[in-house]
């Protein structure tokens, strides 16, 4: 029986949660095998995989930012590398990502308003930090008085990373080195985005030729055109993340792009809904196909499976991890009515390779 193992990073501060769980679906049925505890580490509020999967790596509330962690041989074990930080009364990054080379992480800092960039070794451990340092504000009185980069994503080709900062209203381009080991510190292309939306979240499409940025702060979705050899972006449309109508306070939290099909999907915390949009894979508009409960409060984060089938979501001020079953020609999602228990999930990621 074919099954696929998902990794969930957690809040624990609260004292509900202890750190990186770990669980597995069921690949035909969509069922959830209960939530365990794969790694005992405070705040690991984003994972992040190399590119062969070996290696995790986690925020982490110390001056060392970050933690790594040797996967297997066992599918979902995690091993810390080396001397595990001391945590501290200070804020972890708010997201990380690795570069396709596999030797450069960087990681936002959304309370520092920087990003931290870091030599990343064969053997998994991190090269001493260099800092690239936001400047400005936009419109917002108290969400956009000062920078707040709030996540990194690397061009698929490895040559760009493309920074959203939410205080600023802008994605800012960086070109790496040749190697992929290093970030030019200077941006090499900026986009600006409304006044207001507060950049969150992005997400290349399939063919890597379009840019989709959640905007957190007004629930709005834009799609920009990308030149991948130069880095720059031309914005193409805005769409709203929510239904038309009366509504609650609402944020935006997460996207993400099917592996396989012209879908993306978007989660609202405070409406706590999930939304579906079809992506023209001629210019990258959406369209909207679907709204829908997303299943617990606060729906922070969410991933598909490596094949498309499902989408499981994580809720930050619930318990319900939940499942629902994706459309393969619709890309609409319906309720399986599966669910395990995870205190306080801000982060939820597939292992690429199903178990068997």
């Amino acid at each position: 029986m074919k099954h696929w193992l998902l990794l969930l990073g957690t809040y624990t501060r609260s004292g509900a949660s202890q750190g990186i769980y770990r669980a597995r679906l069921d690949a035909a049925t969509g069922a959830l095998g209960p939530a365990e505890l794969a790694a005992a580490t405070p705040d690991p509020g984003w994972l992040a995989w190399t590119p062969d999967a070996t290696r995790l790596l986690a925020t982490h509330p110390s001056p060392a930012q970050v933690r790594g962690f040797q996967h297997g041989p066992a599918p979902g074990v995690l091993h810390p590398l080396g001397i595990p930080p001391a945590a501290a009364p200070t804020a972890g990054p708010s997201h990380l990502a690795i570069a396709p080379s596999g030797r450069l992480a960087l990681a936002a800092h959304y309370h520092g308003g920087h990003l931290a960039a870091f030599p990343l070794h064969a053997d998994g451990t991190l090269g001493p930090e260099s800092r690239v340092p936001h400047a400005g504000r936009s419109v917002h009185p108290t969400r956009q008085d000062r920078p707040h980069p709030h996540s990194v994503l690397f061009s698929p080709d490895g040559r760009h990373a493309l920074v959203a900062d939410l205080g600023l209203d802008q994605i800012l381009t960086y070109a790496l080195t040749p190697a992929g080991d290093a970030l030019r510190p200077e941006p090499v292309a900026l986009a600006t985005t409304h006044p207001g939306a507060g950049p969150r979240h992005t997400r290349f499409s399939r063919d890597g030729r379009f840019l989709h940025v959640l905007n957190e702060l007004d629930n709005t979705l834009s799609t920009y055109a990308y030149a991948a050899d130069h880095g720059r972006l031309s914005p193409l449309g805005t769409v709203a993340t929510l239904p038309p109508g009366p509504t609650v306070p609402s944020t935006a939290a997460e996207i993400r792009v099917h592996p396989h099909a012209p879908f993306v999907y978007a989660s609202n915390r405070g409406h706590d809904s999930l939304t579906v949009f079809r992506a023209d894979p001629a210019n990258g508009n959406l369209s909207w196909v679907q709204n829908l409960p997303s299943g617990g409060r606060t729906p922070r984060n969410f991933d598909l499976s490596p094949d498309g089938r499902w989408l499981v979501c994580g809720h930050q001020d619930s318990t319900e991890l939940t499942v629902f079953a994706v459309d393969p020609e619709q890309g609409t999602l319906t309720p399986t009515g599966h669910s395990a228990t995870v205190p306080c999930c801000v982060c939820v990621l597939f292992v690429p390779a199903p178990l068997l």
